[in-house]
């Protein structure tokens, strides 16, 4: 039996100009495109590609589960999250034993809190798997700021929003320079541990990185409760200089 192959192609940050040469080959030349995304939306990765797909493209959508009520620490999010990345799993599958190639869109890189990683290590015992890194939504928010995100020796240390407010507190006051992701309704969950921890002045709060509608602000000056998805909370090192 030919197996096709499936790429994990990550994207980058938001901006197509900056995919790698060899994404934007994959992608253009695609028959099969894959992604996820939530019901009723079009998707982010599918959006970063617009215009670059060809017009016999077959299109994948894989939508997420609605699991916003359940509590992340309740199994029943997690059994409807194996469930739906099984079901993928399993369509995808399908495709590749017929010999047909599949083209998994990425946000960012696949292999950094991207959904990609459930597929990959579904599928990578089952037949041909290629990964395609990418520049990262941290790499597009740092630079954003204007500012180096590390100097000499700083520790970079990168936290999930979802954390404890005990953990994030802790893992925050015994780094130099810090990303935070996964925000969204954590935001105030943050904001406490980064005062605690010594750094809400100093802390930057990025949403969209690199995108058309990307936003760069200091997180003391900004008053929402809620952030979107697509947000990345900064503080820089100030470590060793010549």
């Amino acid at each position: 039996m030919s197996f096709g192959t499936i790429y994990g192609v990550g994207l980058g940050p938001g901006d197509p100009d900056l995919m790698s040469v060899r994404a934007d080959r994959l992608v253009r030349g695609a028959k099969h495109v894959a992604f996820f995304r939530k019901a009723g939306r079009k998707g982010q990765s599918r959006q970063i590609v617009e215009g670059m797909l060809a017009d016999n493209v077959i299109e994948i959508p894989m939508e997420y589960p609605v699991t916003t009520e359940i509590p992340l620490e309740d199994p029943r999010y997690n059994e409807a999250l194996s469930a739906f990345y099984s079901d993928c799993e399993n369509q995808l599958f399908a495709l590749l034993e017929s010999g047909e190639d599949v083209i998994v869109l990425c946000e960012g890189d696949p292999f950094f809190y991207g959904s990609f990683m459930h597929l990959f290590t579904r599928l990578k015992d089952k037949a041909p798997l290629e990964v395609v890194p990418a520049i990262t939504g941290m790499s597009g928010a740092w630079t954003a700021t204007g500012s180096p995100i590390t100097w000499g020796d700083d520790v970079l240390t990168v936290l999930a929003g979802t954390l404890s407010e005990y953990d994030l507190t802790k893992r925050m006051a015994e780094t130099d320079a810090l990303v935070v992701m996964k925000i969204g309704r954590n935001i105030d969950k943050i904001r406490r541990a980064l005062k605690t921890a010594g750094k809400y002045d100093d802390a930057w709060l990025v949403e969209y990185a690199t995108m058309a509608n990307q936003s760069v602000n200091k997180l003391s000056e900004v008053e929402d409760g809620i952030t979107p998805y697509f947000a990345i909370i900064i503080v820089h090192g100030q470590g060793r200089r010549p």
